[in-house]
């Protein structure tokens, strides 16, 4: 008795795709803000609709990256904390990397 698998070719076009966005992606890249903490990331993980306004709502001016560095670490946390479902910065920026990587990718 035997078995007939079919779908093994496009299985493995599939993978190579895969493997080829995950080239694309490999090092070090830039991201931009709203692509990182898209409407749909913020919009799962706090009350906010968008990555400007929860900026706007922790009560700091961000327009620039100068003025996200100026924010104390310990505030900024806090504020992450407090409004999303994240107990840091980093780990809201760990999961957003995260998301961002899986759709790229194409996962």
């Amino acid at each position: 008795m035997s078995i007939k698998i079919t779908g093994l070719k496009e299985i493995g076009r599939k993978l190579d795709d895969l493997s080829r966005r995950a080239e694309e992606i490999d090092g070090t890249n830039e991201v931009p803000i709203n692509d990182l903490f898209s409407t749909l990331f913020i919009s799962r993980c706090s009350k906010y609709s968008s990555a400007e306004e929860m900026f706007e709502a922790s009560g700091y001016k961000i327009e620039t990256q100068e003025d996200f560095d100026a924010i104390p670490d310990k505030e900024w946390d806090e504020f992450i904390k407090n409004n999303t479902e994240y107990a840091s910065w980093e780990e809201m920026l760990q999961a957003a990397s995260a998301e961002w990587v899986k759709k790229k990718i194409g996962l």
